[in-house]
């Protein structure tokens, strides 16, 4: 495994997380996470099978889950370019163990998001034609990271060249997706959400899932601008929310980058106090977006530094307690099976 510095915005303290323990709230309601990571690296430490059991077993209703890449797992040899087929093939061994019924009743990486390099342009195919063979049926496309911030440089740890969503040869290898039948998952920081809604309007017929509702940055120059931060965002998710083909992913709030700071609290937060934070933000998502566009995401275990798995999800119970039957089901489980064709 390659040697690299320790994150410093992923810890965490399993002693923390176990100061606190609640009730599982609406335990039969049926749950899709469409979204969690597994690896193995030194800068996060180990998150594979057996971990991710630990916290499925929580006591929520989990049917399925969507892995996403994480640049897991990449093959050590071979072309560049075609390294991220590693992290497809490692996940589909993973969903077939899980697929035996060996390890419980959830179908784990049942639907599986790799990357690829689209600065590639149309000799990006290629790539997204191994990892559909990779995945077995199961690969639905791919997330390409864009999020960069020259504000936020030193408090963020994901950082990549400005203006990628509008570059020519991502576009055009951007323009395969749809060829393939594969969907994209954005992942920027919240000034660059103008970008992703451009790219969504020129490929009206690729279906799109921004994550993390769009990651509003509340840390270096923008702690203590919550309001203003929140007013621009806002107005961007609103935007984005007019184009039918782009979804939105509700969770990641429990990232450091938001700045909520409740790991600096002696004892975890509660599924109320998550709830009360969260809230603005989900609910204006849910408004934009219509339930169903929606859809409920662990981002485990990122978000385990700030909550255990089964406070996250009660927090998001919570949200959505005002919600009838249909809307509840689209928000868990029924908008993450149509995106990624469960």
């Amino acid at each position: 495994m390659a040697q690299s510095a320790p994150n410093p915005n992923y810890h965490v303290r399993h002693d923390w997380l176990s100061r606190r323990t609640e009730e599982v709230l609406e335990p039969e309601l049926p749950i899709v996470d469409p979204h969690h990571h597994l690896w193995d690296r030194a800068e996060t430490g180990r998150y594979l099978l057996d971990d991710l059991l630990g916290d499925l077993n929580s006591g929520h209703n989990i049917t399925q889950t969507v892995f996403l890449q994480c640049h897991s797992m990449h093959r050590a040899d071979g072309p560049e370019e075609m390294k991220p087929v590693g992290e497809v093939e490692f996940v589909n061994g993973v969903a077939a163990m899980s697929a035996s019924g060996n390890y419980g009743k959830t179908r784990i990486c049942a639907g599986i998001v790799g990357t690829a390099d689209l600065a590639l342009g149309a000799a990006v195919e290629k790539v997204l034609e191994a990892e559909i063979r990779a995945g077995g049926g199961r690969f639905r496309g791919i997330r390409y990271i864009t999020a960069t911030d020259a504000k936020a440089a030193q408090e963020l740890t994901q950082f990549r060249k400005p203006g990628l969503l509008l570059d020519p040869k991502v576009r055009e290898g951007f323009a395969r997706l749809a060829a393939l039948g594969l969907s994209f998952d954005a992942w920027l920081y919240h000034p660059q959400l103008p970008e992703l809604t451009d790219l969504a309007r020129a490929f009206t017929e690729t279906p799109i899932v921004l994550n993390h509702v769009g990651g509003a940055i509340g840390l270096g120059p923008y702690a203590g601008h919550r309001d203003e931060v929140f007013a621009e965002w806002s107005g961007h998710i609103r935007a984005l929310g007019e184009c039918p083909n782009v979804y939105v992913k509700l969770g990641g709030l429990g990232m450091r980058m938001f700045g909520f700071d409740v790991q600096a609290q002696d004892l975890p937060p509660t599924s109320e106090r998550l709830a009360e934070l969260w809230r603005p933000y989900l609910e204006t998502c849910i408004a934009a977006f219509g339930v169903e566009r929606s859809m409920f995401e662990s981002n485990f275990p990122v978000d385990k530094t700030s909550c255990s798995y089964r406070a996250l999800w009660n927090a998001f119970k919570r949200v959505a307690s005002g919600c009838s039957a249909a809307e509840k089901t689209a928000l868990f489980s029924g908008t993450a099976t149509k995106f990624y064709r469960l």
